[in-house]
């Protein structure tokens, strides 16, 4: 067999299609565009290029976008107050710090002081908290996405979206990726195993996936002997080889003939972590009004 190609671009473009659609009412009930603010601080120009694609696909959603770039020689409290104003702004709906930050700024705690209504990358921790909960609140868009696109390889391979009792297996134990993208599988009753460096038998315990979400930052860590006949891949990763190349936690084409369904590097999970971004914006803005 040969995997199915999950393509995250253009189910990116399906969710932005959906925001295009509802972005008039929710501006009409508010009174303006939902409007995305993104915190950039220092000059990375891979964090540069993905600023710029994030303000570019809300524009063609309908949604407004406010950049701040601060210098990569920014304090902490300089950082801090920079995002309490945006906290304070009535016309901004959803904030994003870009990370990495640079390395003497402390992350938690510029974490901690976006507001959680507006914390659009699920990254504060009452929002974590509420997710461990499953109590609704701002999930974190990469997880999010991850979502969706297992639910688009069902999808693709004519199975229903039900994942009771599905065995997933998640590679990396990350705050931002591995960990939420754990719990949002048990909310959908998969049984689900945490991965990672220290994992005794890490080729044993991946071959029991239904559901394999490679997520630890290890180019093409991940081959064909690590993967059940007909499980979906989901691969995160993204990394830059000596030579150029992009590539994932997931050796592609050694894996290609015994998945069932796979994610491309790029083109798979990176189109979903924007667009469920913008979503979430929509909604922070949507629940600012009861007539929406």
């Amino acid at each position: 067999m040969t995997a199915l190609v999950i393509d995250g671009k253009r189910l990116a473009e399906s969710v932005e299609q959906r925001i295009f659609s509802q972005v008039p009412s929710v501006s009409e009930a508010i009174g303006r565009a939902p409007k995305l603010a993104v915190v950039l601080a220092g000059d990375n120009p891979a964090s540069r290029v993905y600023v710029a694609s994030k303000s570019k696909r809300a524009k063609r959603c309908g949604m407004d976008t406010l950049d701040v770039v601060l210098s990569e020689n920014i304090s902490d409290e300089e950082l801090q107050s920079e995002l309490c104003k945006l906290n304070a702004r009535d016309d901004v709906d959803g904030i994003l710090l870009q990370l990495p930050l640079p390395a003497h700024l402390n992350e938690f705690a510029a974490l901690m002081c976006i507001s959680p209504e507006k914390d659009v990358d699920g990254l504060h921790p009452l929002n974590q908290g509420l997710l461990m909960r499953g109590s609704p609140a701002h999930r974190p868009c990469t997880p999010l996405g991850v979502m969706a696109l297992i639910d688009e390889g069902r999808r693709i391979l004519g199975q229903g979206p039900d994942l009771k009792g599905m065995k997933a297996v998640v590679v990396g134990r990350s705050v931002l990726v591995g960990k939420p993208v754990g719990h949002l599988l048990l909310d959908r009753h998969c049984t689900v195993t945490y991965c990672h460096s220290r994992t005794a038998d890490l080729v044993g315990e991946c071959r029991q996936a239904d559901v394999l979400v490679a997520a630890v930052g290890r180019a093409e860590m991940l081959s064909r002997e690590h993967v059940k006949r007909g499980a979906i891949v989901i691969d995160v990763g993204i990394n830059r080889l000596p030579s150029g190349k992009l590539v994932g936690d997931v050796a592609y084409d050694d894996v290609l003939d015994c998945a069932g369904a796979i994610t491309p590097v790029p083109g798979g999970v990176g189109p979903m972590t924007i667009a469920m971004l913008l979503s979430n914006t929509l909604d922070a803005a949507r629940k600012k009004t009861r007539h929406c």
